[in-house]
């Protein structure tokens, strides 16, 4: 038996010896299979390519108690924080960043967050699209051509000067602050009226634009979205987060559609992740129906100050 530790104080035994062993998932034959071992990470590697993969071998490896509860924990508070006002990324991906090992790849830890931010969002969606009605004519062409917009934004992310984005950003983001805090009626009336056609293609816009966004650079696309269905929409809070739901679905799935086919989804830790994001977002998304309009603009502006109080750190850093 081959014995390598994982990284989280216990053993991982393989049976046999280690040029014996074969994996399914990255199709390496027996007799080039390398295990190679760095930083609590375990896979294979190919002796001929030299290539290696993040497929644990086909085995279940057991982490430490601590490291899995804190997992659940991260999952569970960015779930509920993103389906009652959005955000939850803020707390996801560092919280990731901190409790998976140093040499987890960073497209392997985004696709990590990607997967169960995703099960949480669709979770939360459905939570709000049973008791808040959404303009659909207009949110299904929409949330189209944001995910053909989002999948086009991650494959082109290598061609925009992705470090001038988060300036910019932060400026939007204080003057939707700024904004909200000053209109103190903004997103508390109940819109009754139907769209009308330029509205409705102005939502198209607004979906292809922040849907491209979210696939060149991603942090505060559910507050952008938000704030242009309660201030170009006249919305109240309610039905701008369950519109926003919607599209946000749509790019998250897009986001994945890339992650999973190239491998960097760790189910190991996606899997967890996922289930105690669907739960936050099933509490998130029920407190945010029962506190209604009020709430949500207290908690909107609360997320905007901490997105914008993370960009001007990471810029001054």
């Amino acid at each position: 038996a081959l014995c390598i530790g994982n990284g989280f104080g216990q053993l991982v035994c393989l049976v046999g010896q280690a040029q014996a062993i074969s994996c399914k998932h990255c199709q390496i034959t027996k007799g080039r299979l390398n295990v190679w071992f760095s930083d609590g990470l375990l896979g294979c590697q190919d002796r001929q390519t030299r290539a290696k993969s993040l497929c644990f071998l086909e085995i279940d490896i057991m982490l430490a108690d601590s490291f899995f509860y804190y997992l659940v924990l991260v999952g569970f508070a960015a779930g509920l924080m993103d389906a009652a006002v959005g955000g939850g990324g803020l707390l996801q991906i560092p919280g990731l960043f901190n409790l998976l090992p140093n040499a987890t790849p960073v497209a392997s830890v985004m696709g990590v967050n990607k997967f169960a931010s995703c099960c949480g969002t669709l979770t939360a969606t459905g939570q709000y699209l049973r008791r808040i009605p959404v303009p659909w004519k207009m949110l299904l062409p929409a949330a189209a051509l944001a995910f053909a917009a989002s999948y086009l934004g991650a494959k082109t992310v290598v061609y925009f000067p992705v470090q001038y984005m988060k300036p910019a950003i932060l400026v939007i983001m204080i003057a939707m602050c700024l904004y909200t805090f000053l209109k103190k009626d903004l997103g508390q009336t109940v819109r009754t009226e139907k769209l009308t056609r330029r509205e409705t293609l102005w939502g198209l816009f607004f979906g292809a634009l922040i849907g491209f966004y979210d696939g060149v650079f991603g942090p505060g696309t559910g507050s952008l979205l938000a704030f242009v269905f309660v201030r170009f929409y006249g919305y109240d809070f309610l039905a701008a987060n369950a519109s926003a739901k919607v599209i946000n679905s749509t790019t998250n799935l897009a986001a994945l559609t890339f992650f999973i086919p190239q491998g960097h989804v760790v189910w190991a830790w996606a899997i967890p992740l996922a289930v105690a994001n669907l739960c936050g977002g099933v509490v998130g998304a029920r407190l945010a129906i029962r506190g209604g309009t009020k709430l949500l603009r207290y908690g909107f502006m609360l997320l905007l100050c901490l997105t914008i109080g993370k960009f001007a750190w990471d810029l001054l850093g």
